[in-house]
């Protein structure tokens, strides 16, 4: 490959979940890499992780020099990109950075290649943030309605994976779910309660007012991803004992009258959106039959609200890891690298 062509590419936590799915995205995409570091804590140099028919040694982060670096993807928690994101963005690479450390700054974008991709160039700082796997889903899905006719009022409860807690969330979830069919006690660590067979109202840390900083997250990426301050949302986050995919329960309160049948026709042609909805058995999606290891996000079960004169219904299902996370981050590449001509 001409180098001139091609992008030089550092995964900043590439033996997590997210990192490793990052990595079989590029390969799928086709993305055209120069150069691939894979890039973890110096408890994981050494390791070799595939990419495609090759297999990478991981770095250690800590002793890397970023120089040369086109487009770092990071996915290993706020701490380490705060602490080394501006250093390769420094450098002159540009970050897209998968935790919550910027998002809420207002001089870096946040941005969902399907809903605002023109942000990725506004991005003073080098650094791109990637949103929450949860308001990620529901944004595909309800920003074509909020361009037609506008969104007053969210009315969301999430049914969250264990994944999007991390290895440790889905090794528990298995641990409980075997201890249990052995009838032994499963014994919580990860959680704060029993997961397996269970449902838990509480994703993140609980804020002043009541709700989890998850839910919050609902509320405030969905105004600054859509440009909109007046957006309400109310929102009531739940774990629940699934390996992989978000379900979202959607009630969508609109500023002009839309039905459910203008909705559903809408989406049938929206980016990134498969629609799967027909009243009877199995007309709808679920995190197993349709989202686990696919990219797109399903939307199902939309109907008037009969309570409301303006409002509709949908549930909503993605994969968390992959359009949640992994596949945005790298649609976010590919838009920067794009610019380069």
């Amino acid at each position: 490959m001409n180098a001139k062509n091609s992008c030089n590419v550092a995964i900043v936590g590439a033996t997590g979940a997210v990192g490793e799915t990052m990595l079989k995205i590029l390969a799928e995409r086709q993305f055209p890499i120069g150069k691939l570091h894979v890039l973890a804590s110096e408890r994981s140099a050494g390791e070799k992780i595939e990419f495609g028919a090759k297999k990478l040694v991981v770095e250690d982060l800590a002793k890397f020099d970023p120089s040369g670096v086109d487009i770092a993807l990071f996915s290993a928690g706020g701490s380490i990109s705060k602490e080394y994101a501006p250093k390769f963005a420094a450098a002159g690479a540009v970050v897209i950075d998968n935790s919550s450390a910027f998002r809420y700054d207002d001089d870096v974008p946040l941005v969902v290649s399907e809903v605002n991709p023109e942000q990725v160039a506004n991005r003073p700082r080098g650094i791109i943030a990637n949103p929450n796997c949860s308001t990620m889903q529901m944004l595909v899905a309800l920003a074509p309605i909020h361009r037609k006719v506008g969104i007053e009022r969210i009315n969301v409860a999430t049914y969250q994976s264990v994944s999007g807690g991390g290895r440790s969330a889905l090794e528990e979830l298995g641990r409980q779910t075997g201890a249990l069919l052995n009838f032994q006690d499963p014994q919580p660590e990860r959680f704060p309660v029993q997961i397996a067979f269970n449902l838990i109202p509480h994703i993140d840390d609980f804020q002043g007012n009541g709700y989890t900083k998850e839910e919050m997250k609902l509320v405030w990426e969905t105004r600054k991803i859509l440009g909109d301050d007046s957006i309400q949302v109310n929102p009531t986050a739940v774990r629940v004992p699934v390996f992989y995919g978000h379900s979202e329960a959607v009630n969508v309160e609109t500023r002009e009258k839309i039905t459910a049948a203008q909705v559903r026709e809408m989406l049938l042609t929206a980016p990134g959106v498969e629609v799967v909805d027909e009243p009877k058995a199995g007309g709808y999606p679920t995190p197993v039959t349709h989202a686990s290891g696919n990219d797109p996000v399903y939307v199902g079960r939309i109907r008037d609200d009969f309570s409301h004169p303006r409002a509709v219904n949908l549930w909503i299902v993605s994969d968390n890891i992959r359009k949640g996370a992994a596949l945005n981050a790298v649609q976010l590449a590919e838009l920067v690298w794009a610019e380069r001509g």
